[in-house]
Order: C-alpha cells, then structure tokens, then sequence
C-alpha cells in the first residue's frame, strides 16, 4: 500500500520508526493508504532545515519569491482534478466541494503573488532638516502551521502562501486523517522553483508536534482546531515568545426574519447547514426564526429537502454527483450520532432523522443523514457545543431583539447570518452581533482572500486573523529607520528626549 512521506529538504521520505498508520477512504470505511509517523528528533530537523533555509530565502528579492507563486499557482491548477481526487478519497466531500476547497486556497496564492505592493512599508521624507524616517516589513524566520481535517489543502494555503511570499520558511503538520494533499503541494512548490528546505512537511504525534510552538528556532505558529487545544498552543506558545494565531471552534446563527424571501433562504440554509456534511468551521447549523409562523413555514419547506438528500460517495461528478459524502472518519461518525441522541434525549423535536442512514453498497462507509430539529433550546448541548455535521438545529424567538441576545450569548462567535429583506434590520444586525465574520443574506460568509478571516469569543486567541492584510501582518514584522546622513552641519550633544521638528 501507498506510504504518505514527510517532505523536508526538497524530497519526500518515510520516519526511520517505520510506523505508519491507515488512512482510510471515508466513502468505503476501508485504507486507501498509510503514513508515515515521525519521531521527536525527526521533527526537530525538520526545523532544522527551515533554519537553514531561512537566510537565502530571506534574502531573495520580493519579486522573486512572487515570481515562485505565480509558477506554483500554475501547478495547482495544472493538477487541480489530481489533488480534488486526494482530498475526496481522504475527506470524503463531494467532487465539486474539493473543487470548491482549492479554489478558495489559490485566491490565497493570488493576493500573495502581489507580496511587492503589500510589504512596501511606509516612507516620510524630512521629518526634520536632514532626517528622514521609513519603515520595513521583515520576515519573522520560521513558522509553523497546524492544519485540521476539514480543508486539508484550503486551510494549508491560508498560511503558506503569504508566510512564504513574505520570506519565511514553513514546517506544515497536517492531519493524519487527510494528510496526502499537503505533501503533493510541496512537491509542485519544488518544481515551481521553491528552493530545498523553505517548505517542509511532516507527520507526527500531537505530542512531538509541541516542538512546533515550542521549539525556540519557530517564531510563530497558525493553528486551526478545537477551542480547547487552540487555548493551549495560544498560552504555551506566548510563553515561549512566539507569535500565534489560533482558531478554534464555531456554533454559527442564522436569524430568518419574517420578511426574508422563504424560497433563497431555505436554498441558502441547505447548503450552509449540509454542504461538506457540516463539517465546516462556517457551516450553519442553528437557525433562529423569529415568530413561530417564520418557523412553521421553514420547517415546511426545509424537511422535504433534508429527507431528499442525496448522500454517497464524493468521485461522482456532474449530474450524477452526491449533494453531500460521509463524515470524516468512524469516530466522528459516532461522535455525530451520539449529539443525535442527546438532542432526543433533552426534548428537541427530531423532525428529520439521520440515523441509521445506508448507502447502498458502502455500508461501513462513514455515513450519517440529513438530520433536522425543531424547538431546540438554548439548555441543550446540541445549542451549546459544535457538532461538526450534518444537523441542524431550529429555535425560535418571537422577535429579532430576543434573536440577537440569543446568537450573541453563545461562547463561540466565528460567523452569524441573517436573511432579511429590510435593510435597517441588516444594517444593525452587522453592526450589533458578536461575531467576526458576518452575511446579511448570505449563509457562509468567509471573506474572500484580500479580506482576512477570524472569529471572535473563543472562536480565536490572537491578535492578527488569517489571510488578507492580517496574514501579512502576522508573517512579517515592522523595522522603522530614523536616517541623517552627514551635510557638514555642527552638532552639539543632546540630554533631551529629541523632538526633530
């Protein structure tokens, strides 16, 4: 069987351990492949490699490092269906979602290929007779990334791209449930011209991946998971100096007002609540109607579509493709269908029931049905916690200002929606709910890629968000020249604090 290697230094490798573990085709329940997994000191020279990597890269003119993202963008469209197919067989999402996925990633590629223009600085000319004072935009030195399941190429390209483009160097851990597509994408960023050592990939235990946030050679780390590991690696990484981004989990609302055009926002409540099974930080998987009329209506047109998905394998393509594949793997299978039963349990009405869901001929593939519930309450855990799959929940309010306190009382704030024809009830519902990112009629509102992305609450711990001006931001950091340069004027010593005006 197939071995996922790491790839450090320019060529792929397997760990000297000689351990692997499965990875498996979600759609089948059966391996497809294994990989490596790398020993403590292995990862350790992984960041070795970047170290020494990081003078020359560093060095290297902006222009050049963009010119590499231009070839490398080239690459990734050349082999788009090659790496959709790694990241269907490994993930499970349907053929068009993949697509989707390495769309949104190379938006990244794009903005950061225009690295001349964002790392400029800033210029003032004569701040005092003689003096002049300018800024530069530097590069941090290592850098490290911590990439979840959901998006194994998407989320890797929201960090490297501009990391690189800014003159670091990257060592990437990816999942091990979906770790194919990182490692296809250093090799085209090899045959793009990236030089050996600046991008590196390695596969490993959580607990070796520490090195990655702790190892005084790293000088920062972008990580997207769980609220609680993402606190973690915040906390202990700061106390080891290092700058951190990271993101954690999501419970995101949609408020339907009774004015909303019904028919857009059932489509738009389908695709944002079961696109990718759920499996998504922006998914939207509470829907608050405001008055139990909006409610009866949504209910009404939503459980003959959830009960009509059609749910399978994600290679079909075209007309003959799934609306939504498998959960990622046999324990968040079980996970998912357990939040089912406790939802039953606590007294919200299962309207549509995902259990027990077949494929025929994939029964140990890691299915689970369009699931929908009604009166769900703000005391049950299936409101409280991320499921992370396809089920959605409806709750009802009898008013917008009793919506709004709902959405905003939740310890997580990534994304929120409302569907609404009136535009004063969107205007204050951008300005007022507690939330980083934010759709007024538009379900999955992910900024695009000159935009930067980040949640607020415990969706996030850090300062700077990723991709767009914040990712720049994060991967460089500010040097600023106070410059006078000898004209033959007299000086005399100064005690003061200088003032140069």
């Amino acid at each position: 069987m197939t071995i996922t290697g790491n790839f450090i230094g320019g060529k792929t490798s397997l760990s000297a351990s000689n351990e692997t573990i499965p990875v498996y085709d979600p759609a089948t329940g059966k391996p497809v492949r294994e990989v490596t997994q790398s020993t403590a000191q292995e990862v350790a020279h992984a960041i070795e490699v970047a170290h020494n990597a990081f003078e020359g890269w560093s060095r290297t003119s902006p222009l050049r490092r963009a010119r590499v993202l231009f070839n490398f963008k080239a690459l990734m469209e050349q082999h788009r269906d090659e790496l959709a197919a790694l990241i269907v067989s490994e993930h499970g999402k349907v053929w068009s979602d993949a697509l989707g996925e390495l769309t949104r990633g190379m938006e990244v590629v794009e903005f950061a290929c225009g690295i001349p223009h964002l790392i400029k600085g800033e210029n003032s000319a004569d701040v005092a007779t003689g003096v002049d004072s300018y800024s530069l935009m530097q590069p941090l030195g290592v850098v490290a990334g911590i990439t979840p399941f959901n998006f194994p190429a998407m989320v890797p390209l929201w960090m490297f791209p501009i990391a690189l483009a800014c003159g670091n160097t990257f060592v990437l851990k990816p999942p091990a449930l979906d770790p194919s597509a990182s490692v296809r994408m250093a090799e085209l960023l090899t045959e793009a011209g990236l030089p050996d050592g600046v991008f590196n990939v390695i596969h490993c235990s959580n607990e070796d991946a520490e090195q990655l946030y702790t190892d005084p050679r790293v000088q920062a780390v972008s990580f997207v998971g769980s609220s609680g590991v993402a606190e973690h690696i915040y906390k202990t990484a700061s106390a080891h100096g290092k700058r951190v981004q990271a993101f954690g989990a999501a419970k995101n609302h949609a408020i339907v007002m009774p004015d909303a055009d019904l028919d857009a926002t059932v489509n738009a409540i389908m695709g944002g609540a079961f696109g990718s099974a759920g499996e998504r930080c922006m998914a939207l998987p509470v829907v608050v109607a405001v008055g139990d009329d909006t409610a009866d209506k949504l209910i009404a047109a939503l459980t003959p579509l959830v009960k009509a998905l059609r749910v399978g394998p994600g290679m079909q393509k075209g007309s003959e493709e799934n609306e939504m594949g498998p959960v990622v793997s046999a324990a968040h299978q079980k996970k998912v269908l357990g939040y089912i039963d406790k939802g039953v349990e606590e007294g919200a009405k299962l309207v549509v029931d995902g259990r027990n869901f077949q494929v025929p001929g994939y029964a140990e593939g890691y299915y689970v049905g369009g699931t929908l519930f009604d009166n769900v309450t703000a005391d049950m855990v299936i409101w409280r916690e991320e499921i992370f799959g396809p089920v959605l929940s409806i709750m009802r309010a009898p008013d917008y200002e009793t919506a709004l306190k709902l959405v905003n009382s939740h310890e997580f704030g990534n994304g929120s929606a409302i569907f609404t024809s009136n535009g004063h009830t969107g205007r204050d519902f951008v300005r007022e709910v507690q939330a980083g990112m934010v759709g007024v009629n538009v379900p999955v509102p992910v900024p695009m890629a000159f935009h930067s992305f980040g949640g607020w609450k415990r969706s996030v711990f850090g300062a700077l968000n990723v991709h767009g001006p914040d990712g720049v931001r994060f991967y460089t950091r500010m040097k600023t020249a106070t410059v006078r340069w000898p004209s033959g004027q007299k000086t005399v010593s100064e005690f003061s604090m200088p003032t140069l005006g």
